[in-house]
């Protein structure tokens, strides 16, 4: 760990400071003369106070006046009247803060760089039923790769031929592999199991999930909170007027005839303990271990003003398929009109057998397929096929415009619908045969974390889904939302969320309004589209809705540390400044007592890093 960390120059330089103070000490104290321990302390203030003053030098001719530099001119102004002690330790303590800071931004860096090496170098494509090895950086949409037992997924897709396990714990937070059979989907950097797969390549190296996560945790680190922004725009005025009351502590003692060196000595100390040093390290610290935590776990949280935000949500508003329901049908309920159910089911499956759209798909599986001909898929209805002869018609309700005594069928769709299933008739040679009634799966998690989410946030959730009534209030009574708005449209949405403080989960095209409406806006990842994932400010990498209340856990802490961290360095500052004003302050104590509370409230913010502050609901 700590050779790691010597990695970093400031780390570096303020280990050397450090050493070059302990050997000053040891000389002074030691009873050594002064041209031994002088040099020391001398090459203390050279190795820990360079970095400070050049940015501080550099900020002037922005302009802008830095803390870093008054730290340095106080450190020069305690050794210029002798007290050369003072000045070495205020460097080393400031060195120390420094390479703190450095610390952290640096795990964040490392993050990414762990995420980007999960990511393999080389592919096997599959090409004309050759195999070659090529740089998965070149891969294209399109290409079909070979995963072996073993190896890692190079880019991501759909499984075009073969089962397996993958793990996906480096990217979602799942401990345990999911099964991955043809048409699943698999993401960059995950690892394959005991079995071969082929996979259809969805999208290049540079925008799959793992290069986004990447992306976006680098630029989170890089963003500011609200609360540092406000911090940054006061630093400015605030520096120069310490500066400022350092000149007129100095200049209004001396007029009146007070001694030198005690009078510069309390501006000095003064210019050290009001400077905002533990202030401006309050709040980044906490957030950006958030952000950290939060993306180990399958939540990427773009910034830390999102942490801020989403400590700030008071309710909670999802979209319905492929948000709190799966996304994959499932058949609910047959309604057989003419013949028996095992001639239905074998006509609907073979007719689907050759259907690219999610419903037929899921209609394909009902019995054996026979034999199809002049199949056709038609747009918004359904399809067409001949089967045994007879011409099958499957899809939606529409159909029954070309059917004869279709009252029965009627009756059934009506039922059907009633019940918020999703229909599909079967006619054969213009004659209604039967109705299929489908529902979406709810999520396993849904109804937990919905619960979790009311719990904390003290209001009802709410269900806004572009799906008719019936439908939406199946599935809300399945996760337990009282509240439910059905046939919406894009925009209807985002004008239910704007100037609220909801939290919206959602994950397709039509969401992506809702989202960048909503005080937060929180995206299924995987199954999200590219819009919504751009639109979101949440992106739950490993798709499960009880991360929402864990993050939100994780959010309220962070700024709770940060408020008390604002909070204690503010004390600290009042305390020492009043001290100085009205008392006497040795210099060594002030010095102390700055910059500690500096090292403390970056200390405070780190804990948040440990895993123990992230717990899912059960």
């Amino acid at each position: 760990m700590f050779a790691s960390m010597l990695r970093l120059s400031d780390v570096r330089w303020a280990a050397a400071a450090l050493a070059l103070f302990a050997a000053g000490i040891a000389a002074q104290f030691g009873g050594a003369p002064t041209q031994v321990w002088l040099p020391a302390y001398l090459a203390c203030y050279l190795a820990g106070g360079w970095g400070p003053a050049w940015e501080g030098l550099t900020a002037l001719r922005k302009p802008r006046f830095e803390v870093d530099l008054l730290m340095v001119i106080a450190a020069a102004a305690a050794a210029a009247i002798g007290q050369w002690f003072d000045g070495a330790l205020l460097i080393v303590i400031f060195a120390t803060s420094g390479a703190l800071e450095a610390v952290l931004t640096e795990r964040t860096a490392d993050a990414v760089r762990s995420l980007l090496e999960h990511a393999p170098d080389r592919a096997v494509r599959l090409a004309d039923g050759r195999e070659e090895t090529v740089d998965a950086a070149d891969l294209a949409p399109g290409d079909l790769v070979l995963v072996r037992p073993g190896d890692r997924v190079p880019a991501d897709g759909t499984v075009a031929s073969g089962e397996s396990e993958v793990d996906e714990s480096t990217l979602t937070g799942e401990a345990l592999p999911g099964r991955k059979a043809v048409g699943a989907a698999v993401l960059a950097g995950t690892v394959n199991g005991t079995g071969a797969l082929e996979v259809l390549v969805a999208r290049s190296s540079a925008d799959s999930v793992l290069a986004r996560v990447a992306r976006q945790v680098e630029e989170a680190s890089e963003a500011k909170s609200k609360t540092q922004s406000t911090i940054e725009r006061v630093e400015q005025p605030y520096s120069l007027a310490v500066v400022a009351a350092t000149l007129a502590l100095t200049a209004v003692p001396l007029a009146f005839g007070a001694a030198f060196e005690p009078t510069l000595l309390r501006a000095m100390t003064f210019m050290i303990v009001a400077s905002p040093c533990a202030i401006v390290l309050a709040t980044m610290p906490p957030l950006l271990a958030a952000v950290a935590l939060a993306g180990r776990r399958g939540v990427l949280v773009k910034s830390a003003l999102m942490i801020e935000r989403l400590a700030e949500v008071d309710r909670v508003a999802f979209d319905k398929t492929g948000t709190l329901t799966d996304a994959t049908p499932r058949i609910e309920r047959i309604t057989v009109l003419s013949g028996a159910e095992a001639d239905l089911r074998r006509l609907v499956a073979a007719a689907e057998a050759r259907s690219e759209h999610p419903v037929g798909r899921v209609l394909a599986r009902l019995g054996d397929p026979g034999p199809v001909e002049d199949f056709q898929a038609v747009p918004g209805r359904g399809v067409r096929a001949r089967v045994d002869g007879a011409e099958v018609l499957v899809g939606h309700p529409v159909l029954l415009e070309e059917a004869e005594d279709d009252t029965a069928a009627r009756t059934a769709v009506d039922a059907f619908a009633a019940e918020g299933l999703t229909v599909a008739v079967v006619v054969a040679d213009k004659r209604p045969v039967g109705v299929v009634g489908l529902t979406d799966t709810v999520r396993p998690d849904a109804a937990s974390a919905v619960a979790a989410l009311a719990a904390r946030l003290g209001g009802e959730a709410r269900l806004l889904t572009g799906d008719h009534a019936a439908a939406g209030r199946r599935v809300a009574d399945a996760v337990g939302i009282r509240e439910v708005e059905a046939s919406l449209l894009p925009g209807d949405k985002a004008d239910r969320l704007a100037g609220t403080r909801t939290l919206y989960c959602g994950d397709g095209v039509n969401d992506a309004p809702a989202l960048a409406a909503s005080h937060v806006g929180a995206a299924m990842g995987g199954t999200a589209s590219d819009l919504a994932l751009q639109s979101a400010d949440v992106v739950l990498v490993g798709r499960r809705l009880t991360a929402l209340p864990a993050a939100i856990d994780l959010s309220r802490k962070a700024t709770r540390i940060a408020r008390a961290n604002l909070a204690f360095a503010a004390a600290v500052i009042l305390a020492l400044t009043a001290w100085d004003l009205l008392g006497h302050l040795p210099l060594v104590l002030g010095v102390a007592g700055h910059e500690l509370s500096t090292v403390v409230v970056g200390l405070n913010g780190l804990r948040l890093l440990h895993r123990r502050n992230w717990s899912e609901p059960a």
